[in-house]
């Protein structure tokens, strides 16, 4: 039986939890020192003593907790598990069709009810992202709840948190059977190998599936194309596959050459003919810039935060200036893909971004397509912070 606490909201943001905010935040309780047990069932309340909503603790890196429910007779158990579970993968219904993708995200936190858990969806296995101690509570009728209503060959989960909120390393098999790594998956008829046990990452972030297939179908061929911050290089596959002259993947993380390789060879291109290079994205720019190099397409897909021996980058301060460098190496007519998957500000913030790179270095260009998350990373429409990627193919004039 969980522990259930009942604890005030303050007046500011009484409102926006009858509107439907889902987020419990330190700023919004009268008392948020009073959620000490991870994964309590919390009873929000207005200062009249009048309920508001229900949800459950849980600290992660964007508050103390999740909204579930606002029906005050709601139980949050096994059962309303599996109901939200059942309701997501309808929606996704689609996605289960089409034998052209078979990785894609079938659980979207909050956007599909319950906030700190994503379930993603790997050619028959299941693969739980748990967010904070409090969500980690609801294992075992998570896992009971999927088994009931997905047809699942093996379950696997990461752990995103501990006390210091870093990933957790363990054995992440967790029900069914044990899958045979790499396990191949498709993206719109482009293979891309995975691995569920090792590590934080899998080999693919599935939120740029739509941004691939661009690129792919129509901005690649033809062209010489730079992918910086490349991690496994998919979006250098996708470019191949889709014509490109050659490809050029940069990445500081000495496991991005070999995992790149990989992926080419998954999909039998020669990764001979493309460079690979294990390398500071800033040095490869001096480098480029110096060899008097030039690329039709870059793509500009940094991590929020990085860090090396000699940058230190963080998006929302560095974004401009890591443009500009891109700028300047890309061809007259070229085309930058610049992506950031911060969810500390809105495209009109990043947008403002690109467009003072290009005033400072007196370039015009156009914006000729916009992302932000495919529709199986659904969101709530009274959270914005939860769609958080934004992608604009930027053209150079």
């Amino acid at each position: 039986m969980k522990t259930e606490i009942s604890i005030k909201v303050t007046d500011k943001f009484k409102g926006e939890y009858a509107k439907g905010f889902p987020l419990i935040t330190k700023d919004s309780l009268e008392n948020a020192d009073a959620l000490t047990t991870e994964g309590a069932i919390v009873r929000l309340m207005d200062k009249q003593g009048r309920f508001l909503a229900k949800g459950y603790s849980g600290k992660q890196n964007k508050g103390y907790g999740w909204v579930l429910t606002h029906n005050e007779n709601e139980a949050i158990d096994g059962a309303f598990i599996e109901r939200k579970l059942a309701e997501a993968l309808e929606r996704r219904q689609a996605f289960f069709n089409d034998p052209a993708t078979t990785a894609f995200r079938v659980f979207n936190g909050e956007g599909d009810g319950f906030g700190g858990l994503t379930i993603d969806y790997f050619a028959g296995f299941y693969m739980l992202s748990w967010y904070s101690e409090g969500v980690y509570t609801f294992k075992d009728q998570v896992v009971e709840a999927l088994q009931n209503v997905a047809d699942c060959k093996g379950i696997y989960q990461k752990k995103r948190f501990d006390t210091k909120g870093q990933y957790i390393e363990e054995d992440d098999f967790v029900a069914g059977e044990r899958g045979e790594f790499p396990l191949i998956i498709k993206e719109n008829n482009v293979n891309f190998a995975i691995y569920l046990n090792d590590g934080a990452m899998t080999g693919i972030f599935l939120d740029q599936r739509d941004v691939r297939n661009k690129i792919k179908e129509s901005y690649a061929k033809g062209q010489t194309v730079l992918n910086t911050f490349s991690y496994t290089g998919a979006f250098s596959v996708a470019a191949a596959i889709g014509g490109a002259v050659k490809t050029t993947s940069v990445d500081l993380a000495k496991r991005s050459s070999s995992k790149t390789i990989e992926q080419f060879s998954v999909n039998n291109i020669d990764y001979e003919s493309q460079d690979i290079l294990v390398m500071d994205v800033f040095n490869y720019f001096k480098y480029a810039k110096r060899k008097e190099l030039k690329f039709d397409l870059v793509i500009l897909d940094p991590p929020s935060f990085a860090r090396s021996k000699k940058y230190t980058f963080s998006t929302s301060k560095d974004y401009t200036a890591l443009m500009k460098e891109a700028i300047e190496i890309t061809e007259k007519n070229g085309v930058i893909v610049a992506s950031t998957n911060s969810a500390s500000f809105g495209m009109k913030k990043f947008k403002g971004f690109i467009d003072k790179a290009f005033k400072d270095l007196g370039k015009k260009y156009s914006i000729v397509e916009e992302f932000t998350l495919p529709s199986d990373f659904r969101v709530m429409k009274e959270f914005k912070e939860g769609d958080y990627l934004k992608v604009l193919f930027v053209k150079l004039q």
